[in-house]
């Protein structure tokens, strides 16, 4: 995987060369390589093996997900801060099917360095929030809640945020025992 400094040096470079281009007299040749520079830099703020990554998760491919991951060997010389954003929460959501423990790191740093999306920060919210209910942690499960519904603006999320409020007011009703009252010695006593 290549510096993400030399996708800038590239689109500067085919950037020299359109305007070399202009000041031959090739108008075409010159807007087309200007073209082809800002394909450079958008890859540069949009990787393309997490671009492939979230089209293979898409069509709920997690193994061809996992692959194209994999193909980004050192995220921090490759990816800006919101790429290796984005690389720790599709790690997050690959592995919260296996190890809810590594999940949590993953998500935890996929939020601390940055999504751009607020429904993607409230998946995270929402996915940490499970994970904190699962280890006993009701009160930082509740606030994880809470900060992805207020994040989920456009109301993605709102059917698994039912479901999780729901699972955690079952989880705090204590048992109810159904009966004449009592244990069975006090019943076979009233005989």
């Amino acid at each position: 995987m290549y510096n993400k400094i030399i996708k800038l040096i590239i689109a500067a470079g085919i950037f020299a060369y359109a305007i070399y281009q202009f000041t031959e007299n090739n108008i075409g040749n010159g807007i087309m390589f200007i073209l082809l520079s800002g394909v450079f830099v958008f890859l540069y703020f949009k990787n393309e093996f997490i671009l492939l990554a979230f089209l293979r998760l898409r069509k709920q491919d997690f193994e061809g997900a996992t692959k194209w991951l994999s193909k980004i060997k050192n995220p921090e010389s490759a990816l800006v801060r919101k790429q290796q954003g984005y690389y720790n929460y599709l790690h997050g959501i690959m592995v919260s099917q296996t190890n809810m423990n590594e999940a949590e790191k993953y998500f935890k740093n996929a939020i601390s360095l940055g999504l751009s999306m607020n429904h993607d920060l409230a998946m995270a919210k929402l996915n940490l929030s499970g994970i904190a209910f699962s280890k006993r942690r009701k009160q930082e499960a509740a606030k994880l809640l809470s900060e992805a519904q207020k994040l989920d603006k456009q109301g993605m999320l709102t059917e698994q945020i039912k479901m999780m409020k729901e699972n955690m007011k079952r989880a705090q009703m204590p048992n109810q025992h159904f009966g004449s009252g009592g244990s069975i010695r006090q019943q076979k006593r009233r005989s």
